[in-house]
């Protein structure tokens, strides 16, 4: 099963790649009622409100539950002189034996100089997109010139292979820069979520992933601005969901702590 984004407004997209991003700790999914024993012979039920909902994360359907995830994010820039600016990375979260969380990171920054005209336009604009502010996907492409190809793409896919992205290092955020200083390419894991941003004669392109928190819901960012001719410029990200099968044992466990968890908070 497969999921593409190409446009804006898919909120609970956003808020399973934040939340998952921000690596917080999942719980078992609340149903929309809540039953508790009344009398020896009837059961009565009462409705939880979205406040309480809203605590709840992660998700169990027909014995699937989800057990690790792998997080691909690319940003890559080529200009019609040969320069080049690129940076991507890779979180893959998954459980081990004793069923903890561990997390993997790795990232990879390169900028390449070319030769000749870059194709930038001094005299073209193409900027405000800085400051659109969405909670969910913000996909925005503000191009001024001729014949650029640019795209923003977001893929959420249940895959128990996923792919990490080949050649970086075990670090939390790289960067790289020509020797002029004009072309540059940088990317960074942490608390506050995932920056990915190139910087280049010809515009910018970025991609932020924003963790939800008490303030604000999560949201993702991706952002071209391209001021120039013949430009080639990509922003792809990529969310793999890896799933294993729960036994009758760990089904039971997990609905009665759905009930404990629900008639605790209906009672607040």
């Amino acid at each position: 099963m497969k999921h593409s984004l190409s446009q804006p407004g898919r909120t609970c997209v956003a808020t399973l790649i934040a939340t998952a991003c921000g690596l917080v700790t999942s719980a078992f999914a609340a149903d929309v009622s809540t039953f508790r024993d009344v009398a020896p012979a009837a059961i009565q039920w009462q409705s939880v409100g979205d406040d309480v909902l809203a605590q709840q994360t992660g998700k169990g359907a027909g014995g699937q539950m989800i057990s690790g995830f792998v997080l691909n994010v690319l940003s890559q820039w080529q200009m019609p002189n040969g320069a080049n600016a690129i940076a991507q990375g890779s979180l893959s979260v998954a459980r081990d034996a004793a069923n903890t969380l561990t997390a993997n990171v790795g990232t990879l920054a390169r900028v390449t100089d070319g030769r000749g005209n870059p194709g930038a336009d001094p005299n073209a604009q193409a900027g405000g997109g800085q400051c659109i502010a969405v909670n969910g996907v913000s996909q925005v492409t503000q191009v001024a010139g001729d014949r650029n190809a640019g795209f923003n793409t977001a893929q959420i896919d249940f895959n128990n292979n996923p792919q990490l992205l080949a050649g970086g290092t075990n670090a939390q955020s790289a960067s790289a820069q020509n020797a002029a200083g004009n072309i540059k390419a940088g990317i960074s894991f942490g608390d506050g979520g995932v920056t990915v941003a190139l910087q280049t004669p010809a515009g910018i392109a970025s991609q932020t992933i924003a963790p939800s928190n008490a303030q604000q819901a999560g949201a993702i960012a991706q952002l071209l601005q391209v001021a120039g001719n013949n430009q080639q410029v990509a922003n792809q990200l990529q969310l793999s969901l890896q799933t294993a099968q729960m036994s009758p044992a760990m089904l039971r466990q997990a609905g009665v702590l759905q009930a404990l968890q629900n008639a605790m908070s209906a009672r607040r």
